[in-house]
């Protein structure tokens, strides 16, 4: 059984993790309802990259969790990885720490300027390079999901509970795929037409798709990365794997290898597949691989 470090209660914790996320929840959606409202979207932007926009809810989002963790446990002894940290600083972390946050303060950005409401904020804390506890919160959908090891649940606002509701398809072309919005390739468009899924769901945020898997709106969740190509990074996987997993799903690469956080370019390569039943997902991603090479999709 992994123990917290010295001085942390568990119970303690879930209830801090609970009010920095709803805090995080006002600041998302005053934001959201500024954007949704204004012509003016670029006076939220804070650089001018199209492909990987940062807006003011980024920023502010970030450093309120990190200002509240700090606050709050000054002398625990664990690190924190934060996207919008690592874009300024990539060796401001220890990699090698045994207890790692990872933040990602708003996962689906361009969804979020676009005013879909598929986007997310992504908190994990890793012990040794595996998610151990996960938050994924949904603002526009009023859900608060939190994982610790096996149990799983989502909080409203209200203090009301949603639960989780997988499906238990299990055969590859009776699935529904939710797929990306905004960073869809060819290579993955041309798999999924092979793979032939009786339906496609498109949103952003990867921690609206795996939502998305645990409601039972839909089954998979295939990432792609090109050789050569950015991927996903540990602040896009680590809070969605820990309440997928904890929800009785899978998340892992193409050979049914598990996620490996941590790396020296934090990246997660090559094709990721997330699924609704761990019992099943070795014969899914099996399944894959086949499709993968009779077609000679991938590389």
């Amino acid at each position: 059984m992994i123990k917290l470090p010295c001085g942390v209660d568990l119970n303690d914790l879930i209830d801090d993790l609970r009010n920095f996320s709803w805090e995080a929840s006002d600041t998302l959606l005053h934001y959201a309802n500024i954007i949704k409202n204004s012509e003016q979207k670029k006076d939220f932007l804070k650089n001018k990259n199209n492909n990987d926009p940062v807006t003011l809810a980024d920023l502010e989002v970030n450093e309120l969790i990190i200002n509240k963790i700090n606050q709050k446990y000054k002398d625990i002894k664990w690190e924190i990885l934060s996207e919008e940290n690592f874009k300024i600083e990539s060796n401001y972390f220890n990699n090698n720490a045994d207890w790692l946050w990872v933040l990602d303060p708003l996962d689906g950005t361009k969804d979020f300027i676009q005013g879909t409401g598929n986007y997310a904020m992504h908190l994990a804390l890793n012990y040794q390079r595996k998610p151990y506890i996960g938050v994924v919160l949904i603002p526009e959908k009023d859900e608060l999901w939190i994982s610790h090891e096996d149990k799983l649940w989502c909080e409203r606002r209200n203090g009301g509970f949603q639960k989780p509701n997988m499906s238990q398809t299990n055969s590859l072309q009776d699935m529904t795929v939710v797929t990306s919005k905004n960073h869809r390739n060819e290579k993955l468009i041309e798999l999924l037409n092979r793979i032939n899924f009786k339906k496609m769901i498109v949103m952003g945020s990867i921690g609206c798709k795996i939502a998305s898997i645990i409601r039972g709106e839909s089954d998979i969740y295939i990432s792609l990365s090109s050789p050569g190509k950015s991927a996903p990074k540990d602040w896009d996987f680590a809070a969605p794997e820990a309440i997928l997993k904890a929800a009785g799903g899978s998340i892992t690469d193409l050979y049914n290898k598990d996620l490996v956080y941590a790396r020296d370019d934090l990246q997660h390569q090559g094709i990721i597949i997330a699924s609704n039943n761990k019992q099943n997902h070795h014969i899914i991603c099996s399944q894959v691989k086949e499709i993968i090479q009779q077609y000679s999709i991938y590389p």
